[in-house]
C-alpha cells in the first residue's frame, strides 16, 4: 500500500501518450423487409458530412452502459421506460489500429444491437442526421466503420445460426413464417418455406406455441397460420445452417 501511495506521489501522465475510449454501435432492424443499420451523417470533424456507425466517446460510465446511451440518443428511445427492454446489445470487437482516428490514439470498443420495429432516428448532438440504411447501401463508412459493420453483420449471421437471436427481430407472438423473413432478410437469401418450418420445430426450446392463431389467413391467403413465443433454449441444438441449395426457393 505504502509503495502504491508513493507512486501516485510521483506519477506524471504527462509522460505518457494520451489514449481515448470511444464506444460504436452496429444498431441493426428490420423495416419493410429490408436488413437496415443505423448511420448518422457527422456533424463536426473530423470527417464532416460524412455517414458513420453511431458513436462516442466514453464518459464516466461503463462501456455498456455508453454503449446503450449512444444507442437511444440516436433511436430517440429513453432508458428506464421500458422502451429499450427488448434491445438485445452485445460487445462486438476492439478497434485501436493506429491511425483510425485522426485526432489521437483512439481505441474503440464496438457493440452490436438488435431489436424490432425501432422508430424513425433523432440526432444526437454530435451528429446532423441519423437514418435507417439498407445494409448493402452502407458503404464509405468514415473512420473504419466499414469494416466495424462488416463484422457486425458477419456475426449477426452468425449468431441466427446457433442462438434463437431471430426472435429479438419479431414481435413478442410470431409466426413462423415472420421468423423465416427475419432469417431471409439477415442471411440475405430466400429460404425454402416448408423446409425452414421444419426445421425450427426440430429444435428443441427455440419457439414454443401460444395456442393461438392469426386473426387473418397465414401466407398466401392460406389457412391461418400459428402463434408462437420464443423458447427457453440460449442454444439451438442441431444449429440452423445458413443455407445450402435445397434450401433456397427455387
Amino acid at each position: 500500500m505504502e509503495d502504491q501511495e508513493s507512486f501516485l506521489a510521483g506519477y506524471d501522465p504527462r509522460k505518457y501518450p494520451s489514449v481515448a475510449v470511444t464506444v460504436d454501435v452496429v444498431a441493426l432492424t428490420i423495416r419493410t423487409g429490408t436488413l437496415c443499420v443505423l448511420l448518422v451523417e457527422r456533424g463536426a470533424q473530423p470527417f464532416a458530412g460524412q455517414r458513420a456507425l453511431p458513436g462516442g466517446f466514453v464518459k464516466s460510465e461503463t462501456l455498456d452502459d455508453a454503449a446503450l446511451r449512444e444507442f437511444a440518443e440516436e433511436t430517440g428511445l429513453t432508458p428506464g421506460r421500458g422502451e429499450l427492454d427488448r434491445v438485445h446489445l452485445e460487445q462486438l470487437k476492439t478497434y485501436g489500429n493506429p491511425g483510425r482516428d485522426p485526432r489521437m490514439r483512439v481505441v474503440s470498443v464496438a457493440y452490436l444491437a438488435f431489436a424490432p420495429s425501432l422508430p424513425e432516428p433523432t440526432a444526437g448532438s454530435d451528429a446532423a442526421r441519423a437514418y435507417w440504411v439498407p445494409v448493402d447501401e452502407a458503404k464509405d463508412l468514415a473512420f473504419d466503420h466499414d469494416d466495424v459493420l462488416a463484422d457486425g453483420l458477419e456475426r449477426a449471421r452468425s449468431k441466427l445460426e446457433y442462438t434463437p437471436l431471430a426472435t429479438a427481430f419479431v414481435a413478442e407472438e410470431f409466426t413462423v413464417g415472420e421468423l423465416r423473413q427475419v432469417y431471409g432478410c439477415v442471411w440475405g437469401e430466400e429460404l425454402h418455406a416448408g423446409n425452414f418450418h421444419r426445421k425450427v420445430l426440430s429444435v428443441p426450446g427455440f419457439v414454443e406455441s401460444t395456442g393461438r392463431t392469426t386473426s387473418r389467413g397465414g401466407e398466401r391467403g392460406g389457412p391461418k397460420a400459428k402463434l408462437y413465443r420464443a423458447g427457453d433454449a440460449t442454444l439451438l441444438h442441431p444449429a440452423l445452417l445458413r443455407p445450402t441449395r435445397e434450401d433456397r426457393v427455387r
